[in-house]
């Protein structure tokens, strides 16, 4: 007697390698991805192949995602420490013999030009939650103290090129880390209420500190001068504080509904500078007003609290750490550009996940979506 076995079907087939993708995940990704591409059309109509580009961008993210969503939590604990080294290696290779544009020395070249410090934003995540995960059940501060080491290390390195932009987000997938660890609220509190007060003196004596010819220690300049803009952009409204005016006033005119797609003056008559990259949420905002604004901040928090619902269900320490870390990446990309552009916060090099144009950053958003999917994925083989 001979067995026959039948051969499944090929929706049979997708389904079992689709099966274990957060669908709700998935589906806000989805909502910001149609956001992206909706601006995008209209603010770099004049782009050439920008929008174009784009969609190509988020299509190379997506595969990224999946591939990344195929391997199980455990064989990215394996890549931490690679990684990790590797990146480090890397940024003080940037230090030795970089490549400088611009002022800034942030590139290398290994055969093909590559910015090292972006390997940082899910090498340093992956290291510290492999470190913390080694010491499970028997954490003590000197574990704390070591992971503030292994943070503090690639970020000096990062704001020496100088880009404070990448340094913060790396420094706060590292601190989400070491937050979600178990660090203490008693270390917490002191460093937060001292920069509270820092802030509070900052502005009360800003137009002493922000003088001509007075210098910050630690901040380069043009760090020093962003941080001054921001407490009064009219010191230079042509200059220096020009990008802040002109995305408030954007945001300012779009009003209630907005102006309408493709109706957005600061933005078709190129008022607002990076339209499409760092000032795209200006854009957004003249031309879908405040309505528009909520929806796009709805699905926002709505990732951020299916992401942190992910790091909760995580079958182990790992990958709960790694999940509530990059879920935090996304968070402080969206947090630090709105707030910029809002004129809340300084103007740093920060896109807005899945809306601003730009290959690198779109590359590490689909690397952060893979984890995510993979740790959804575990979770639910675990049930089952």
């Amino acid at each position: 007697m001979v067995a026959i076995i039948e051969k499944p079907s090929l929706w049979r087939r997708a389904s079992l390698v689709l099966r274990g993708f957060d669908g709700p995940l998935a589906f806000a990704v989805f909502l910001l991805a149609c956001a992206g591409l909706l601006i995008m059309y209209s603010s770099g109509y004049d782009h050439g192949t920008r929008f174009f580009d784009h969609g190509r961008n988020m299509l190379i993210a997506g595969a990224i995602m999946f591939v990344v969503a195929q391997i199980p939590p455990q064989r990215l604990m394996l890549l931490a420490v690679p990684l990790y080294t590797l990146g480090v290696a890397l940024l003080i290779a940037v230090a030795l013999f970089g490549i400088t544009k611009k002022g800034a020395r942030r590139w290398v070249n290994v055969g093909v030009v590559i910015q090292p410090s972006e390997i940082l934003k899910i090498a340093m995540p992956l290291m510290l939650a492999w470190w913390f995960q080694k010491r499970e059940g028997q954490l003590r501060p000197l574990d704390f103290l070591v992971a503030g080491a292994l943070l503090a290390l690639p970020v000096g390195l990062i704001m020496k090129q100088p880009d404070l932009g990448t340094s913060l987000l790396v420094l706060a997938a590292g601190l989400a880390v070491i937050f979600f660890a178990g660090l203490s609220w008693k270390l917490i509190l002191p460093p937060v209420l001292l920069g509270l007060v820092g802030m509070a003196l900052l502005v009360v004596f800003e137009p002493g500190l922000c003088a001509e010819g007075v210098r910050w220690p630690v901040l380069h300049d043009y760090q020093q001068q962003r941080v001054c803009t921001l407490l009064d952009p009219t010191r230079d409204p042509l200059g220096k504080g020009f990008h802040i005016i002109q995305g408030m006033i954007a945001i300012g005119s779009g009003g209630v509904f907005g102006k309408g797609f493709m109706q957005g003056t600061q933005t078709h008559l190129e008022f607002i500078p990076e339209r499409t990259t760092d000032f795209i949420f200006a854009a957004f905002s003249e031309e879908f007003g405040l309505v528009g604004n909520l929806a796009l901040i709805a699905a926002f928090v709505f990732l951020v609290l299916r992401g942190l619902t992910i790091a909760l269900e995580a079958p182990t320490l790992f990958a709960r750490l790694l999940a509530g870390s990059v879920t935090m990446i996304f968070f402080t990309y969206a947090f630090v550009n709105m707030g910029m552009v809002s004129g809340i916060l300084p103007v740093v090099g920060v896109p807005l996940p899945f809306i601003s144009y730009g290959g690198t950053a779109m590359v590490t958003l689909g690397l952060g979506l893979g984890i995510l999917m993979s740790i959804a994925k575990s979770k639910r083989l675990v049930q089952t």
